[in-house]
């Protein structure tokens, strides 16, 4: 974990035009968190009015000189914002990494996948020798640590090992819980994913 903060602390210098700034909500989804059936698993609905108004999915205005497309990760405010056309984002809550794996640079979404396997890395088994039973993978499903979708981060250096990724636990999002990756609630990682191309520009600030 360390090595990859190394490498990825060389893409820093972001100022503030280029993270943005939110100027004012102009739609709200709260009404999307609902259950649903995704590619046979039943996705369980999200309490959602048990999670603060402002990580609820929505468009706001937003400025940035990032193209529309990009995404840029707050991870002070602990928001997610995908940047659209017309000074708008589509902004989602997030859960981040907890103290001691924050991380902060420039990347790029280079895979996406549907209900994705999680592999422990070997330092997180090292931590949690329970998880060495994934040491192969775990399968996609509705306790897998990754969700409903994944999307890949690399660099020019290859894997970051970090996700922008879905999660059960819905309770996470707005706290600092992680191990580094990026998590959002299920129904707005598949809502993220449906909007992000491969190759997409990810930055962490």
């Amino acid at each position: 974990m360390q090595s990859r903060r190394t490498f990825l602390l060389g893409a820093l210098g972001m100022t503030a035009a280029m993270a943005g700034c939110t100027t004012g909500e102009l739609n709200i989804f709260t009404a999307e968190y609902g259950a649903r059936k995704d590619h046979g698993y039943q996705l369980p609905s999200v309490p959602i009015h048990q999670i603060a108004r402002k990580y609820h999915r929505q468009i706001v205005r937003y400025k940035t000189d990032e193209k529309p497309g990009s995404i840029i990760v707050d991870t002070k405010d602990k928001f997610l914002y995908f940047v659209m056309p017309d000074g708008k984002a589509m902004r989602y809550g997030i859960g981040i990494g907890r103290e001691g794996f924050e991380w902060k640079g420039t990347t790029r979404v280079a895979m996406k996948r549907e209900w994705p396997t999680w592999t422990p890395p070997a330092e997180m088994i090292k931590r949690q020798p329970e998880l060495a039973k994934w040491r192969g993978g775990q399968p996609g499903g509705l306790s897998n640590p990754l969700g409903a979708r994944a999307l890949y981060l690399f660099n020019r250096s290859g894997d970051t090992g970090y996700r922008l990724h879905g999660s059960p636990e819905w309770n996470s999002i707005g706290r600092a819980v992680s191990s580094g990756c990026v998590r959002l609630i299920n129904q707005d990682i598949i809502d993220l994913y449906d909007r992000v191309e491969i190759g997409a520009k990810v930055i962490v600030i």
